[in-house]
């Protein structure tokens, strides 16, 4: 039988039940070192170690009057932070997992590209270089762009031939791509 701290380990056991956060502390202090540096053996990290072992006697004390009586509480902690570390290394898995996966993505989708978020700049750059447009070269590209119109219907409604739309969607596109330079990674995506 185990004496910790001039008391038998089962009487403490019957305090710790009662709710004696003193018996709950010498308790904790008898074994958590030797606790830390058994889950080290399974993260290889101190600190993680000891944020397992931490856990663990949080849980426990919030548990501390469902335990049964018994003579020692080893194996049940040590088993405990054994399962407890092991849950830990699935779980930094899938961390690495994600993290890989969210690397590997941010290279090439473009929602992980910074000037995604810059939408007010750009479309002030955009609203600008719109306007830098001739009237009719505008209002082609508007149509075009904005309202979603075909070159034929663009070419109907303002009477002029479906090469003259071309021409003017080619006109705006090369003034708006020197005009949003700085947003290469964008143009692609807004077709320009």
């Amino acid at each position: 039988m185990q004496i910790i701290g001039g008391i038998a380990e089962k009487d403490l056991i019957l305090r710790l039940k009662n709710g004696d956060q003193t018996a709950f502390e010498l308790l904790f202090h008898f074994y958590y070192p030797g606790l830390v540096m058994y889950a080290s053996q399974f993260t290889a990290n101190l600190s993680d170690a000891e944020e397992i072992v931490q856990d663990f006697f949080v849980r426990f004390w919030e548990k501390h009057n469902q335990v049964l009586p018994c003579d020692s509480l080893k194996n049940y902690f040590f088993s405990s932070v054994k399962y407890g570390s092991l849950d830990f290394l699935k779980h930094q898995e899938i961390e690495r997992k994600y993290v890989d996966e969210i690397v590997e993505l941010s290279k090439h989708h473009l929602a992980y590209d910074t000037d995604l978020y810059v939408v007010s700049e750009l479309q002030e750059r955009l609203k600008q270089g719109i306007d830098l447009l001739p009237e009719k070269c505008r209002e082609v590209f508007m149509m075009s762009r904005i309202q979603g119109l075909k070159n034929e219907e663009i070419a109907a409604e303002l009477n002029i031939s479906k090469r003259t739309v071309e021409t003017q969607i080619s006109k705006a596109l090369k003034v708006l791509r020197e005009e949003l330079k700085d947003y290469v990674g964008l143009l692609f995506f807004l077709g320009i």
